[in-house]
């Protein structure tokens, strides 16, 4: 099976924890894309359900597919959040944000009772690091902001570059929320909460990929079939 097709395997796994009525927060990415199709294809079949998703390209596809939307606002309390993510250490603490949504992903992962991740095992790592820490900034003040975040990332035990996102078209890439993304090559973060705490303290920064103790269940598609990792 290839990579898309583990991706598939692993959404329509998490697809068997939704229940009618359920409120959802549907994630933002290319596995989380898998799952917002196969849950269009049980709204079609008559599965009563309302959600909101974690970015305007989420909130495109599902108002496509027909699934009913509501926003954190009308609906501030979810029953499950299903997302994917970068990448997956053993104790469950991910790296988020490839996709540009980190901010309203957390925020809807944080206001779910449970948030149900659903990765290729490729995804899955002994150590947070290999893929790049997005972290999401205001505009304003960024060279500031990013000589801070750089220092903040020495002081966690860290090293490597902070480099500014682009878009496809080589402009600056810009979240749906207005911000920008620094993305940190740090090879590996051997202490993820000491690196979230100090980037939580600098001014400019509107939020980082770092998603401690929010992931649930990880579901991981494999070759070989598929596993189901709760946190401890």
């Amino acid at each position: 099976m290839d990579v898309e097709g583990l991706k598939r395997a692993a959404s329509a796994r998490a697809l068997e924890f939704v229940q009618p009525g359920m409120r959802l927060g549907l994630g933002t990415g290319s596995t989380a894309r898998h799952f917002v199709d196969l849950l269009g294809e049980r709204v079609s079949a008559g599965l009563d359900v309302i959600a909101v998703p974690t970015s305007e390209a989420t909130r495109a596809q599902a108002e496509r597919l027909g699934i009913k939307l509501t926003t954190l606002d009308e609906t501030p309390a979810l029953d499950v959040t299903v997302d994917g993510a970068d990448e997956v250490a053993p104790d469950l603490t991910l790296i988020k944000g490839g996709g540009g949504a980190l901010l309203r992903e957390k925020i809807v992962a944080t206001a779910s009772a449970r948030m149900i991740v659903i990765v290729d095992e490729s995804k899955c790592v002994p150590v947070l690091g290999r893929f790049p820490l997005p972290i999401e900034i205001a505009p304003f003040g960024a060279a500031a902001t990013r000589r801070a975040i750089e220092a903040a990332i020495v002081a966690a035990g860290c090293t490597g570059p902070a480099s500014l996102r682009k878009a496809k078209d080589e402009q600056v890439f810009v979240t749906d929320g207005g911000h920008w993304i620094l993305d940190a090559h740090l090879r590996v973060i051997p202490d993820p909460r000491e690196l979230a705490g100090r980037l939580c303290k600098v001014p400019g920064v509107m939020e980082h990929g770092l998603f401690i103790g929010t992931a649930d269940t990880v579901i991981v598609a494999a070759a070989e079939g598929i596993r189901l990792v709760k946190r401890p």
